[in-house]
């Protein structure tokens, strides 16, 4: 289900429906979630920068592409997750969905509060300071 003040922020685009894919990041078990306009957004920045008949642009393109899978909010609000994208991120009942910048990521409750606590905290606030 996805929360109702999620849906409220998201508006039309979560009318529109979404793109699903596994995260890109080695060990992050967790499903990358994009409204279409987002991600049409990022198809095109990589659109614009690959050259067709580059190996390693194309290889590029398969990556990102990998796994994606379109889907939609049902009548209820609830987000169906295709079985062959939750068995791999892990997802059991209880889940956390993550509001970042141009995606939202859907963890399993456990893997996410485990890689929160991961974090270094004092490297984060140096960083925050560096780019702020």
């Amino acid at each position: 289900m996805l929360p109702a003040d999620f849906r409220e922020q998201l508006g039309e685009l979560a009318d529109e429906g979404f793109v699903l894919r596994p995260s890109l990041f080695e060990g992050e078990k967790c499903l990358d979630l994009f409204t279409i306009k987002d991600w049409e957004e990022q198809r095109e920045k990589l659109r614009a920068s690959i050259k067709i008949y580059n190996k390693i642009a194309i290889d590029a393109m398969r990556f990102v592409n990998d796994g994606v899978r379109p889907v939609k909010l049902d009548s209820t609000g609830r987000l169906q997750i295709p079985k062959e994208l939750m068995e791999p991120a892990g997802l059991s009942k209880e889940v956390v969905i993550e509001a970042l910048a141009n995606k939202m990521e859907i963890w399993d409750k456990e893997r996410y509060e485990q890689t929160i606590s991961a974090i270094d905290k004092e490297k984060m606030l140096e960083f925050l300071n560096s780019i702020m």
